[in-house]
């Protein structure tokens, strides 16, 4: 059990003192912010999709976050591997995407050109392609759009 420490008073970040159980694969954290992370979901998403599901099934068996620990970590593991080589074969593709991804307030629209550019280098460096699900049947992606309707507006 954890003590009680006034968060003012505190010179250090909390470490919780109870250790995972040996049973738990160790994992290293991802170390990306929010805007890498979104560059790389659709990725994430082709990528880790066994993973996820295991995850996901998990999930839905309990509700105890202690369950799926392990399938949490593995999908971690696979989200690192993802990064790394994307890191190593688009690394400059995959900067200029989350950059503008940073600068546009999270949304894709803005970023389009930079977004396909990196689709276009996944797909040659490492077979993935960006598939986003629930798009209809017969109809251009929005990501593949060359020309948009509707472009950038000032606020």
């Amino acid at each position: 059990m954890s003590t009680f420490h006034e968060g003012a008073s505190s010179s250090q970040p909390y470490k919780d003192p109870t250790p995972l159980p040996t049973s738990v694969p160790k994992v290293a954290e991802l170390g990306t912010t929010s805007a890498p992370l979104k560059s790389a979901a659709f990725f994430f998403g082709a990528y880790c999709k066994e993973y996820n599901e295991d995850f996901m099934l998990c999930k839905a068996e309990n509700r105890d976050p202690a369950h799926c620990l392990k399938e949490g970590r593995r999908v971690t593991r696979c989200a690192t591997d993802l990064i790394t080589k994307m890191r190593e074969n688009c690394l400059q593709q995959f900067e200029d995407h989350w950059n503008c991804l940073e600068l546009n307030n999270q949304e894709y629209n803005p970023c389009r050109k930079p977004e396909r550019v990196l689709n276009k280098c996944m797909f040659e460096k490492l077979g993935l392609v960006k598939t986003i699900p629930g798009t209809p049947e017969g109809q251009t992606p929005i990501h593949e759009v060359q020309k948009p309707l509707f472009g950038r507006m000032q606020k």
